[in-house]
């Protein structure tokens, strides 16, 4: 619900728990992205990508039991893979390379080239050639739905205030100059086009949409 139309399904796998899940909710918060299910080792990942069919994948290498380069060849005709790891050598890439992965990138690569390379690989790019960077630049943002790209500059502003903390019809029109009949009239255009229905639901989707502002600004 008021999720990008064309949101990205994607699987993570890693054996790092708090890593995986702050990378999970990072990556939902970008609104062409959605990740569908997480996993800590290769096995559990092989059954997730069975049973979600996910359109990208991304991976660790060294993960207990079977290795994300061992899962990545048992589903090596799956979605494209793309290998995070903190083992950014040439000859980890390589092995990477060898069974399938479409990108190989440090776990400290920013977020949104990371959802680049995300979209990138759903696009049916390779990210192992010279021409990465292109590539990437050319996936840096996110696709809106329909809605949210009709958001008006106005309606925008009162998202970013929702996302921080501004919720009262009162404080709303006070801080926007606007009259309280004039921001319900907004909320109403907003909740249509995110097909959402109340203001805590707004609040998220202005945080993934990068909406949130200072409500003192």
């Amino acid at each position: 619900m008021g999720k990008a139309q064309v949101s990205i399904r994607v699987a993570l796998a890693d054996d790092h728990r708090l890593l995986l899940e702050g990378l999970a909710q990072a990556l939902n918060g970008i609104p062409d992205i959605d990740v569908i299910g997480t996993a800590v080792d290769g096995a559990d990942l092989i059954e997730l990508v069975a049973a979600t069919e996910p359109d990208v994948i991304l991976v660790d290498i060294e993960m207990p039991g079977t290795s994300g380069l061992a899962a990545l060849a048992e589903i090596r005709n799956g979605p494209p893979a793309i290998v995070v790891t903190m083992h950014a050598d040439q000859e980890h890439r390589s092995r990477a390379q060898a069974v399938g992965a479409v990108g190989f990138m440090s776990k400290s690569t920013p977020l949104p080239d990371l959802a680049a390379a995300i979209r990138a690989a759903a696009a049916g790019e390779s990210l192992m050639n010279d021409d990465a960077e292109t590539i990437l630049a050319m996936h840096q943002d996110p696709v809106l739905s329909a809605g949210a790209a009709a958001l008006t500059a106005r309606e925008k502003e009162l998202l970013g205030m929702l996302a921080s903390g501004v919720s009262s019809t009162d404080d709303l029109a006070n801080r926007l100059f606007i009259s309280q009949k004039t921001v319900k009239n907004h909320l109403a255009s907003i909740y249509e086009k995110l097909d959402i229905t109340d203001r805590a639901q707004a609040a998220v989707e202005a945080i993934r949409l990068g909406l949130r502002r200072d409500p003192d600004d």
